[in-house]
């Protein structure tokens, strides 16, 4: 694609040009009162948009509240263009209890704001590029809904994404930018260039900027600007939303600015800059401006005037924003999570003349039934559409029944699958996406931890991700070192997400419609050995399906096996603690113990349901927790050492736990896997022990 030329008219309004002029003293000012007043400003780590002002008013002036905007931490500049007030910004900077974005949990220019009259601004983390996939997704949902008939294209909304030229050599950013131009999305990827990192020139960090290497995305217009003329900026970022708006395919905009403030108030630039801060200083948009309005008729003293205003409004509402509360500390653990819906069991979990169903039927009618009745919903990931339906079979004909637009196929790109949710939650739409297998869930790892589980926190509230990703999980007959590791562990060391397993087909229909309906994110591990009821002993996984209006409460485990009280009274009995497999296992190997072994299955991992875990324990005394996992630092250790804790009093045996050998990978070959992996006979075993103590 042959890039287009901005043409440039000479003038852009006068009074525009004065409001920026305004706006871009007012940055100023902020930087300065922050240097001036560095005891108190640099308590917590900021940076500010001292030279990139240009191109970020000119960004600001052409967002309406109908668009979407991703920032990054140096974007000030389209905050105060958007309207916010220096106050608001210094409340952040500060940590102060109103604060508008986080109430002080998160740092200066990492907004979160939903007002009328703004664009839609979700929580992102730090915006080293991470920031690409939940703004494409954003970009993804608009489109969607416009595909749907639940928007019209013509209304013309867009988002924006702002990066530094640094951040785009993430590999993130490359998925980002693959699946706008794949889909068309209507996004403006707006890249302020300053040549710098935190201490690394772009000449130590990139074989090209970001002009050049949009290049290689067929299909993304691209447009180039001097970020430090703001006339030029504002023309340039005009033809950009144009484009956006109206042909509506993604745009990259490469604004080349100079760095005049330090990279952030931590990292101070007369510790390495050298004549390359001079030589940036020359490239100060302010002062090119300040000359265009002399040019055009405004006189010196009327922009000292300005400029003296300005210099006492900064300083009044930093002296309100020193003063203003901090936080009630006893508001720490508020919004981990946003409330679910969901809070007790409903529908018919074993209706009239209902047939059996296998794990992984119950799961393609769920998705069907959500697919049919919530049109905001939509399913994709690596092989689930087209002909196929899911390497397991999973989503099969949904695509047929719903479109390309609703059940597709992406990319191998486990971030994007991932982190697309939390733009997808932002505007509105509701995805159910699927990682391959739970060996692939690595990648998407970033963002799961530094998007979705942080979200709702540090927006107090306002930006919960809904999101349901869905994660074939588990060992069984060979399937080798990739395609058969546990990963619960690792997901429950991630606050801010819950995390679900089901061993049963009506369990798992349940839970995947409250799993659909919880505002959090949730990931749902289902263990394809149990998919088809195929793998011995677990022929109970298969289960008459429950109707269509069937949800099973997050965070409710069930006693799936009763010891008889005889034994309990003879004090011949144990529990078992479990999920997953485990639940079968424990199964065959209580069938040598007749009457002596309760089994409770956990079924959601966070948030769990500890009052019956301690039930169960002090109903018997005798416990063993087991898992599929390696037991090293793992879940099941962490309970075990938890149930000592609190149940301590009543045990009459040290806690049993169980797991795989503490091993890297499981190995392909079927014998070695047994090696390996629990089963019922080394259940069995322990069990015994557990009881003759």
């Amino acid at each position: 694609m042959t890039p287009q030329p901005v043409e440039t008219t000479p003038d852009v309004d006068v009074a525009l040009l004065l409001k920026a002029y305004r706006l871009m003293l007012t940055a100023k000012a902020l930087a300065d009162t922050y240097e001036e007043n560095k005891a108190t400003c640099s308590k917590y780590v900021h940076s500010t948009s001292r030279g990139h002002e240009a191109i970020q008013l000119a960004t600001a002036f052409h967002l309406t509240p109908k668009d979407f905007l991703s920032v990054y931490y140096r974007d000030e500049s389209i905050l105060l263009g958007l309207g916010l007030s220096p106050y608001e910004l210094m409340l952040q900077l500060m940590a102060k209890r109103d604060d508008p974005f986080s109430g002080g949990r998160t740092y200066y220019g990492h907004p979160s704001l939903r007002r009328e009259g703004f664009p839609v601004i979700p929580h992102q983390s730090s915006a080293t590029g991470m920031q690409a996939i939940p703004a494409t997704g954003m970009a993804h949902a608009l489109s969607y809904f416009e595909s749907q008939g639940l928007q019209k294209s013509e209304e013309g909304r867009v988002v924006l994404c702002s990066l530094g030229d640094g951040s785009v050599t993430e590999g993130e950013v490359a998925e980002a930018f693959q699946m706008a131009v794949l889909k068309k999305l209507p996004i403006i990827y707006l890249v302020q260039d300053n040549d710098w990192g935190i201490s690394a020139k772009g000449s130590e960090m990139r074989a090209m900027n970001a002009y050049e290497y949009a290049a290689g995305f067929k299909g993304m217009e691209r447009l180039q600007v001097d970020g430090a003329d703001f006339q030029a900026s504002y023309q340039t970022m005009e033809e950009a939303f144009r484009i956006c708006r109206e042909e509506r395919e993604p745009v990259l905009v490469h604004a080349k600015c100079p760095l005049l403030g330090h990279h952030t108030s931590g990292v101070r630039r007369e510790w390495y800059r050298g004549e390359d801060l001079s030589a940036h200083s020359l490239l100060d948009p302010l002062p090119k401006l300040g000359t265009h309005l002399l040019s055009a008729g405004l006189t010196a003293d009327e922009l000292i005037q300005v400029a003296e205003e300005v210099k006492q409004e900064v300083q009044d509402q930093y002296e309100k924003a020193l003063a203003a509360a901090d936080p009630d500390p006893q508001t720490f653990d508020q919004h981990e999570f946003a409330p679910t819906p969901v809070t007790q069991e409903k529908g018919n979990r074993a209706p009239a003349n209902a047939e059996k169903s296998t794990m992984v039927d119950a799961a393609l009618h769920a998705v069907d039934e959500i697919l049919k009745q919530y049109p905001e919903a939509l399913f994709y990931g690596q092989d689930v559409g087209g002909e196929l339906g899911g390497v397991f079979r999973e989503a099969a004909l949904l695509a047929k029944k719903y479109g390309d637009a609703r059940v597709f196929n992406t990319p191998i790109q486990e971030a994007y699958i991932v982190g697309s949710t939390a733009g997808m939650s932002a505007v509105g739409a509701k995805a159910i996406v699927e990682i391959q297998f739970a060996d692939y869930i690595w990648p998407g790892i970033n963002q799961l931890v530094e998007e979705l589980s942080k979200s709702c926190y540090l927006s107090m509230g306002k930006f919960p991700v809904q999101a349901l990703i869905r994660v074939p999980i588990g060992a069984y007959g060979g399937g080798g070192p990739y395609h058969s590791g546990s990963v619960e562990s690792t997901l429950l060391n991630i606050r801010g997400i819950k995390v679900v397993y089901p061993s049963n087909a009506a369990d798992m229909k349940g839970l995947m419609k409250a799993a659909f309906l919880d505002p959090n994110p949730v990931v749902m591990l289902e263990h394809k050995g149990l998919y088809w009821s195929k793998v011995p002993g677990t022929e109970d996984a298969k289960t008459l399906e429950p109707d269509a209006e069937y949800v099973l409460p997050l965070g409710k485990g069930r006693v799936v096996q009763h010891a008889e009280e005889q034994q309990i009274n003879l004090g011949n009995s144990a529990t078992v603690i479990t999920y997953g497999m485990g639940v079968y296992w424990a199964k065959a190997a209580s069938k040598h113990l007749p009457g002596s072994i309760e089994i409770v299955d956990l079924r959601t991992l966070n948030p769990l349901d500890y009052e019956l875990v301690e039930e169960s324990v002090k109903r018997h005394g005798k416990v063993l927790v087991l898992t599929e996992e390696p037991l090293m630092n793992s879940f099941a250790e962490s309970l075990a050492g938890r149930i000592s804790k609190t149940c301590f009093t009543n045990l009459d045996a040290p806690v049993f736990t169980l797991g795989a050998k503490d091993l890297p990978a499981i190995a392909l070959n079927v014998e070695l896997e047994k090696m390996m992996l629990p089963n019922a006979d080394k259940v069995l075993a322990s069990l015994q022990e557990l009881l003759e103590y």
